[in-house]
């Protein structure tokens, strides 16, 4: 399964989730950084730098958030500050694909909140406007309707003229 990055300086691309990994450096046992947390992960920030820099030599600018959207339109808006410690699990610790969290799971350790760690994620947006900079991290679902949906009248309505 591929990725989605999206990042407002250096484009957008589908990664694997074996292109993340080498690009995140030295992979590392989650549980240094999240007591529990199983599998092997790499560095947010680490990734970042070393997928921008290949990408575009000469620019070292850092987002001043991360988006995150898992499979299940769970979302998360996280300011880049609060990133430090924060990880990408990619593999069980044999190095297998993830059977829980797949294809990634992303851990915020030291974050605003506990819903900052999203199970499944498959995309991400690193963005660099500085009006959002201040702004708290959000989370949640993402509640989309269609056109279609919103033109079709509801049968508990209709029955009322």
């Amino acid at each position: 399964m591929n990725i989605r990055v999206y990042d407002e300086i250096y484009g957008e691309a589908l990664l694997t989730v074996e292109e993340m990994a080498a690009a995140g450096g030295d992979s590392f046992d989650a549980a240094d950084r999240v007591p529990g947390a199983a599998g092997r992960a790499f560095d947010v920030k680490t990734w970042h730098r070393n997928w921008s820099a290949a990408r575009l030599a000469g620019q070292d600018r850092e987002p001043v958030r991360l988006q995150v959207e898992a499979a299940d339109e769970f979302q998360a808006s996280i300011p880049w500050g609060e990133l430090d410690k924060a990880l990408l699990l990619y593999a069980q610790a044999d190095g297998s694909p993830l059977v829980k969290g797949h294809p990634l799971r992303l851990y915020v350790p030291g974050g605003s909140s506990e819903c900052l760690n999203v199970k499944s994620v498959v995309a991400l947006r690193l963005l660099y406007d500085e009006s959002v900079r201040e702004q708290e991290a959000t989370y949640g679902f993402k509640n989309t309707v269609s056109l279609d949906e919103l033109k079709r009248k509801p049968q508990s309505l209709a029955n009322i003229n």
